[in-house]
């Protein structure tokens, strides 16, 4: 990683500074049951980007906790409340004897429920760039995310189907066209990450359980004839479960571990296919880093009973923007304001039904 100074990314912060933030917003979402989460998250938010510089600016967050909270409101209303009718309806068809109906309707609901994860995704990063604010420029997208919901499902589908092999083809496919429809003032995000340069990483996280059931298999084969003629102390017995705790334990351990190289790579390639007017991204950290900050977390949080938890935020959006790099120039005379629609509430589903134009 490069040297703070010539970064084009900074980030300025300190846990102390953050601390009185992250421990009031804790006792307030405790004292309000909970409906305080959305303006804690909004000044979690503004502190973060306030303390990150990018080039010869710091970001500014204008998002505010009304917004997601009435975005909150609009999801459990349009569509929480219908989703629990139709629980106990289709429990009613069943009990009335219409069952292949019940099943229907529930097949219905989920390829919905699916539909609206990809919507939530893509206007999740929507809403983010429309109120994030550099040199007085936001970014955003016109594009509503209706089409983007469908190809979520349709190449999620593919990746499964293939026996799982093409889900990095999907992965990289949705982050690009995530990316690809957004844009920051007056310029479009460009993304071109290519997933072949995952697929070593992923066949081996995809092979692993297969080498380990063959490796079992001979363990416990080898193992069998002494197991046969243990004596009646159990010791052989207590020795082949030792040996199958200790398999299935490291399968674990070392299925993570792939997983989080994999992650890694495709972290590190999806970034550097992104580009903005004649800026190129990068990003840096490698899997020894990406462990390291999970490693931390799980202490932080373990040392701590648990109240650690409120700093996880802040650890990963310092990891994030220290790890972040750009190349190139970008002509502050041409950057002009986003022209884009701004959503009227939070991310997620709480846009899904356009909520903003209502």
């Amino acid at each position: 990683m490069q040297d703070e100074q010539h970064s084009a990314f900074a980030f300025h912060g300190s846990w102390r500074e953050y601390a009185p933030i992250a421990f009031t917003n804790l006792l307030l979402t405790i004292v309000t049951l909970g409906i305080y989460r959305f303006w804690a998250t909004t000044r979690t938010r503004r502190y973060l980007w306030a303390q990150t510089r990018f080039i010869d600016d710091r970001l500014e967050w204008t998002g505010t906790g009304k917004e997601l909270f009435v975005g909150f409101l609009l999801v459990l209303v349009l569509f929480g409340i219908p989703f629990i009718f139709l629980q106990f309806g289709a429990q009613a068809l069943i009990f009335q004897g219409y069952p292949g109906v019940a099943a229907a309707l529930g097949f219905v609901a989920t390829l919905f429920i699916f539909y609206l994860v990809g919507i939530a995704r893509y206007r999740a990063l929507r809403y983010r760039l429309s109120r994030s604010y550099w040199h007085g420029i936001r970014g955003g997208s016109d594009d509503q995310g209706w089409s983007y919901g469908l190809s979520y499902m349709g190449k999620t589908f593919v990746g499964y189907i293939a026996l799982g092999l093409l889900i990095p083809w999907a992965m990289m496919s949705l982050w690009n066209q995530r990316w690809s429809a957004m844009s920051f003032g007056p310029f479009q995000f460009r993304s071109d990450g290519n997933a072949s340069a995952t697929m070593k990483r992923f066949l081996l996280f995809y092979i692993l359980p297969f080498v380990i059931a063959i490796a079992g298999g001979v363990v416990a084969m080898s193992m069998m004839p002494s197991l046969m003629n243990a004596e009646r102390s159990g010791s052989g017995v207590a020795a082949g479960i030792l040996a199958i705790f200790l398999l299935v334990f490291g399968f674990y351990i070392l299925l993570g571990l792939i997983a989080l190289a994999f992650y890694a790579k495709f972290f590190r390639v999806a970034v550097g296919g992104l580009a903005l007017s004649d800026l190129d991204f990068q990003f840096t950290a490698s899997t020894k880093q990406w462990l390291k900050l999970f490693l931390g977390d799980v202490a932080l949080v373990i040392c701590t009973l648990g109240v650690g938890a409120i700093f996880l935020t802040y650890r990963h959006w310092a990891f994030f923007i220290r790890h972040m790099e750009a190349t190139g120039e970008i002509d502050l005379n041409r950057l002009t304001q986003s022209t884009t629609r701004t959503p009227g509430q939070g991310e997620g589903l709480l846009d899904a039904f356009d909520v903003g134009a209502i």
